[in-house]
């Protein structure tokens, strides 16, 4: 993993460097005999908008646009902005009597806002600065699942935003068995696996989906299955078994219908879900949350060549469903076709995948909001609620009968696209569901995080790029179960 964070959070009883705090314009109308320096505020005109240092004072005033936890942690993110702009490696923050909630949105603030990928660009050392942010009157179990979360999250940054010269798909398979065999010799109170298995074992399965796509790769495809399990048999009569299944398509042409140029520079983004999935598992055994939990990443890429599969191609999956290729673009569901069958052979109490399925998510959603889709309603709106309370946007996309029609074929079992421009969404995870076996519909979730997982710009506490989106939503939901 690339040096990319800089930012350190500790547990302080004592004021170091830099005082930072927040403020609100309604604070500044209400409370001005308790505000330092509210005389030269007024002077100036601060109406409590973006970042004000009083140097003299070493006193960093960050703005709140109101008091919600968002707000919170885009304040925070602005001040490691400004701390960084002024060369400042010591600050403080006092959150006594900051609610907990809005305590983990700040120091997800100060950790994600922090974030730079800079990997490749010659720099001088010198020129890295190194941010410690002293906590007084911190929650220690907020403090301590915030740093777990955060690296998890800027880990998957890391990953989706290395480029896919480097990131091919040998080079992700064996990161996720080699960090997840790291956390195995560190976290000894778990049973922690990683199995990789390789194009022979998809071939021996029939994973006719699977392995198409990976026909004219100059790479091998592999679905890696990491597993871990708590030692502890006190709670296992009732310990839920969740499977999470990642999208890792480490570069996305187009295949022979290949995109246009525009629509692939960003292509690398493509294996956002699978990271997000390894991502999350890691997290959940730092955390030592109280779940069995099987990871599953299908990991290829969708090359052009001589081998590549076709346009008019049937290809049968593991399910043993056939399927009609009607545009070679549409790979990513006939990955996780034959994953969230290998998924469904585990028998897990719940399933969730998470990829960067369809550009219609992002013109249903827009750029920062993930798309949930199944069959069980309330299991969908308990995610949607977990995203929200991570930090992550979220919302439900319904299924509907009507638009089933439109992936049928005339020829096999169902068609990999949709017939219709419209609700292409849905459409892709309808696909998806016909997949999933009678007994886990009501188990299955299906999160199209194609706007959020990549975005050029900044916004919120995600920096331009990648954003580990998925993380923090899946690990505050795994946390709901165990």
């Amino acid at each position: 993993m690339l040096d990319t964070q800089h930012i350190q959070l500790k547990e302080n009883t004592k004021e170091v460097g830099v005082k930072i705090i927040f403020i609100t314009e309604d604070s500044l109308k209400k409370r001005k005999t308790k505000i330092a320096n509210f005389a030269l505020l007024e002077e100036l005109g601060y109406k409590a908008k973006g970042n004000f240092y009083v140097q003299t004072d070493k006193i960093l005033y960050v703005g709140l646009d109101d008091d919600n936890p968002e707000s919170y942690a885009n304040a925070a993110c602005l001040a490691i902005k400004s701390l960084r702009n002024l060369k400042i490696t010591q600050a403080n923050l006092d959150l006594k009597g900051i609610a907990k909630e809005d305590q983990s949105h700040i120091l997800q603030g100060f950790l994600l806002g922090g974030y730079e990928y800079n990997g490749f660009k010659t720099k001088k050392d010198d020129e890295k600065l190194e941010i410690t942010i002293n906590l007084l009157h911190i929650n220690e179990k907020i403090l301590h699942e915030s740093q777990i979360i955060c690296k998890s999250v800027n880990f998957v940054r890391d990953i989706v935003n290395t480029p896919p010269n480097i990131a091919n798909s040998v080079y992700l398979s064996e990161l996720a068995q080699n960090i997840t065999m790291q956390y195995a010799k560190k976290y000894k109170n778990a049973e922690i696996q990683a199995i990789i298995r390789s194009n022979s074992y998809m071939e021996e399965q029939k994973m006719g989906a699977f392995l198409a796509v990976n026909q004219a790769s100059n790479f091998p495809a592999f679905l890696a299955h990491l597993s871990y399990k708590p030692k502890d048999s006190k709670s296992s009569n009732n310990r839920k078994k969740i499977a999470i299944v990642g999208k890792g398509l480490v570069y996305d042409t187009g295949g022979l219908s290949l995109k246009p140029a525009d629509y692939m520079t960003t292509m690398k983004a493509d294996k956002g879900g699978a990271c997000a999935v390894l991502g999350a598992f890691l997290a959940t055994i730092a955390l030592e949350l109280d779940i069995e939990l099987h990871a599953i990443m299908g990991i290829t890429d969708n090359a052009i060549g001589k081998s590549a599969y076709r346009p008019d191609d049937v290809l049968i999956s593991r399910e043993k469903k056939s399927i009609e290729v009607k545009n070679t673009d549409a790979e990513g569901r006939l990955v996780l076709a034959d994953c969230l069958s290998y998924a469904q052979d585990l028998d897990v109490d719940i399933i969730i995948d998470f990829a960067t399925l369809t550009g219609a998510c992002v013109v249903a959603l827009g750029e920062y909001t993930s798309g949930v889709m199944g069959y069980n309603e309330d299991l969908k709106q308990k995610f949607v609620e977990s995203a929200l309370k991570s930090g992550e946007l979220a919302h439900t996309l319904p299924f509907n009968k009507h638009l089933k029609k439109l992936i049928e074929s005339k020829i096999a079992d169902v068609s990999n696209v949709s017939s219709s421009r419209y609700g292409g969404a849905i459409t892709a995870g309808m696909f998806l569901g016909e997949f999933i076996r009678e007994e886990y519909k009501e188990k299955w979730l299906h999160i199209d995080i194609a706007g959020p997982a990549y975005v050029e710009k900044e916004w919120s506490v995600n920096p331009s790029g990648a954003s580990g989106i998925g993380v923090r939503a899946c690990v505050e939901f795994l946390k709901s179960l165990s």
